[in-house]
């Protein structure tokens, strides 16, 4: 949703139209008519409705074609997305990401804190219907020591790189275990793993 300090470039009446427009296109994924959009905001005639799109348009919140609704698009935070981070590997170890290079977009996933993505390159984790191309939508582990086992996490072993896998911890050491039997388990010591996400939704372009 619209930061606390963008608010501050909206008037009462223009930022209700803009909170009402993301929500509804969150649900639909498709702008409403403006005719829904005066029901919505309880008004009767269409000018108040095209008076507001003008300002925020203006103000940079969203582009729309007047007389024409369904062109209407949300350039403000809502639209903004969640960030690519970089790959992580599904086989052996890359290097860690540390570059944001592009941004994915799925509101629903906007409503929860930190989430960030990942594309998977490799197949080790397909029995758990996680393939190569697939990007992961990751929540930050703040507390490693509650993880439940199996859990599927991106862990950077320490000077080794970045995978994702099966997450368990057995006594000094911690098993990254592939959904693949073609791939070995990684064990490593428990000081040299860093958990960084753990999994929350995985997108497949189809």
């Amino acid at each position: 949703m619209v930061s606390e300090s963008s608010l501050e470039t909206l008037t009462p009446a223009q930022n209700e139209l803009y909170e009402w427009l993301a929500d509804y296109i969150g649900a639909n994924n498709h702008s409403p008519s403006i005719r829904q959009m005066m029901e919505a905001m309880g008004l009767r005639s269409p000018a108040p409705i095209q008076s507001r799109l003008r300002h925020l348009q203006e103000k940079g919140w969203i582009t729309w074609k007047e007389g024409q609704a369904r062109t209407l698009q949300l350039l403000g935070d809502f639209a903004s997305g969640i960030p690519v981070l970089g790959a992580v590997a599904a086989g052996g170890l890359i290097e860690t990401f540390d570059d944001l290079n592009e941004r994915f977009d799925i509101s629903e996933m906007l409503k929860r804190r930190e989430i960030f993505a990942l594309t998977v390159n490799g197949d080790s984790m397909v029995d758990a219907h996680i393939a190569d191309g697939d990007v992961v939508l990751m929540e930050p582990v703040h507390e490693p020591s509650r993880l439940r086992d199996g859990t599927v996490v991106s862990a950077l072993v320490l000077g080794s790189g970045t995978t994702l896998k099966h997450f368990h911890r057995e006594g000094p050491l911690v098993r990254l275990v592939a959904a693949n039997e073609c791939y070995e388990p990684i064990e490593v010591p428990a000081e040299q793993v860093q958990v960084q996400g753990k999994l929350v939704a995985v997108w497949r372009q189809v």
